[in-house]
C-alpha cells in the first residue's frame, strides 16, 4: 500500500514536471494595462518592459528587485533609457531580494498608484511562480497579464524552478508566520542571467 502511494505521488510529480516544462508561458499580445511590472534577474526582461512603455501599452513601468547600489542614472545609461522616459514612466524598486518580496514590493507600488491592471514581465520558466506570488498578494480587483520573455532554459533550471513552484504553492496555504519563515530567499534563479539584471 505504501509503495503504491509513493508510486502514485512520483507519477503525479513527474507528469506535473513534464507539463511545466513543455507549456512555458508565451509573450503577451498587444493588450493595454495601467502598468508594466518587471522582475529583475534575467536577460530581456527590462528591455521588454521598456518596449511596452514605448509602444504606449502601459502608462508606467516598475522594476522590482534592483540592486540598492544602482543609481537611477546608472540604470538609464545601462539600458539606454531616455531621460524623459525615466522621469515620467520608470520607477525602480530596491527592497525585493526574492520572488516573494518582489510580490510585496509590487503590491505596495500598485496600491500607491491606484492602478487596476498590470502586465507582469519575467522569464518564461519563472512566470508561473512569479504570477502565483504576485496575484496572491495583490487585491482581487487588480488584473494581471502574463508577458513571458522567451528563453532556452537548461533541464536543471526547470527542475529547480518546478520544485520552487511547488514549495511556493504549498506555503501560500500555510499561516503567514510559517510561510515567511519557510519562504527563504530565492534569487538563485538569476545566477545564469546576470548580464541584464542590476540585482545582487
Amino acid at each position: 500500500m505504501i509503495l503504491r502511494l509513493f508510486a502514485t505521488v512520483f507519477l503525479v510529480y513527474a507528469f506535473g514536471f513534464l507539463a511545466f516544462a513543455v507549456t512555458l508561458p508565451q509573450p503577451a499580445s498587444k493588450v493595454e494595462t495601467d502598468a508594466v511590472i518587471v522582475l529583475t534577474g534575467g536577460p530581456g526582461r527590462i528591455a521588454r518592459g521598456l518596449e511596452v512603455v514605448d509602444q504606449g501599452l502601459a502608462e508606467e513601468m516598475f522594476v522590482s528587485g534592483v540592486d540598492p547600489e544602482v543609481k537611477p542614472e546608472e540604470f538609464a545609461a545601462q539600458f539606454e533609457v531616455p531621460r524623459r522616459t525615466m522621469d515620467c514612466c520608470v520607477t525602480l524598486g530596491f527592497l525585493a531580494v526574492d520572488t516573494r518580496s518582489n510580490a510585496g514590493e509590487v503590491t505596495q507600488w500598485m496600491k500607491e498608484k491606484q492602478f487596476s491592471s498590470a502586465r507582469l514581465v519575467t522569464t518564461d520558466w519563472h512566470m508561473a511562480r512569479a504570477f502565483s506570488e504576485v496575484t496572491e498578494t495583490l487585491p482581487d480587483s487588480i488584473s494581471v497579464v502574463k508577458d513571458a520573455v522567451t528563453s532556452h532554459p537548461r533541464l536543471g533550471t526547470l527542475f529547480l524552478e518546478y520544485n520552487k513552484l511547488i514549495a511556493s504553492v504549498i506555503s501560500q496555504g500555510l499561516p503567514d508566520d510559517f510561510a515567511s519563515v519557510s519562504g527563504g530567499q530565492d534569487n538563485t534563479e538569476a545566477t545564469s542571467d546576470m548580464p541584464d539584471a542590476p540585482v545582487t
